[in-house]
């Protein structure tokens, strides 16, 4: 009698283990599921990130008047030997550069841009060619800043050097071209400014803040204008200064704004 309530008891424990276990897997499993469930409930939910824009483009437009003159300059000459060509056309050079020097052309204008030297020959029907001798180039640019004496430098470096000098490629310039650029940036956005503004309030919007400021086009020249004068034309001058028209030109920028809407 008492082995079998010993055995008995030892089932009910059993039992009741078993129970008491899968009560408690059966807990914690709900417990894992229903944790999602608020997780998932306090998410917060997405944002329209998307900002109001007013996108618009102004163009300003400045005036300049060149104020400089600058022109290119070549003496060349043929010799029958190499060394005298050279000593010939450095005299040559050294003479028109004095001149200009005299007429208020600083040395820091004047540059030096190339100097070639070949030998010239004679062809024959029958025989080897022959040198005939040697001909020198020595080519400098010149600037004026002063476009009053523009002219007068351009007759000047003619008459000191004669026949030997070769004047091209005369130009007109805007010595400061930085200041007419910043009168036509600021134009560009004080007239896209003005038409965002006009947009906005016909919208019932206020104007916000710029989001990004873009240049479009900004032409830059350095010359406004430039023509070649031949060597005819510069003996008709000699002795008194070159005419010069300057003109006009007109510098045009371009911007694109983009402003926030309040």
């Amino acid at each position: 009698m008492g082995d079998k309530t010993v055995t008995v008891s030892v089932r009910g424990m059993l039992l009741a283990a078993v129970v008491l276990l899968a009560l408690l897997r059966a807990y914690l499993v709900g417990n894992a599921g229903g944790a999602g469930t608020p997780a998932q409930a306090a998410a917060p939910a997405a944002t329209d990130t998307h900002r109001r824009t007013l996108t618009m483009a102004g163009t300003g437009e400045a005036t300049t008047v060149p104020d400089q003159l600058a022109f290119d300059l070549e003496v060349g000459l043929m010799r029958p030997d190499l060394e005298t060509a050279l000593s010939d056309a450095s005299g040559v050079m050294d003479r028109v550069l004095a001149s200009l020097e005299d007429l208020g052309v600083a040395k820091g204008d004047v540059q030096t841009t190339g100097l070639s030297m070949y030998p010239v020959y004679d062809y024959h029907q029958y025989s080897p060619p022959t040198i005939r001798g040697y001909r020198v180039s020595q080519r400098a640019s010149v600037l004026v800043e002063e476009l009053k004496q523009g002219g007068r430098a351009v007759s000047t470096a003619v008459d000191a050097g004669g026949n030997a000098v070769r004047v091209s490629n005369i130009r007109l310039r805007v010595g400061d071209p930085d200041a007419a650029m910043k009168k036509a940036r600021d134009a560009a956005v004080a007239e896209a400014r003005t038409k965002a503004e006009q947009y906005a309030a016909a919208a019932g919007q206020d104007l916000g803040k710029v989001v990004t400021l873009r240049e479009v086009s900004a032409p830059r020249p350095t010359a406004v204008h430039g023509y070649a004068v031949q060597r005819g034309a510069l003996d008709t001058v000699a002795g008194k200064a070159l005419p010069i028209r300057t003109g006009k030109d007109t510098m045009k920028v371009t911007v694109r704004v983009v402003w926030e809407l309040g």
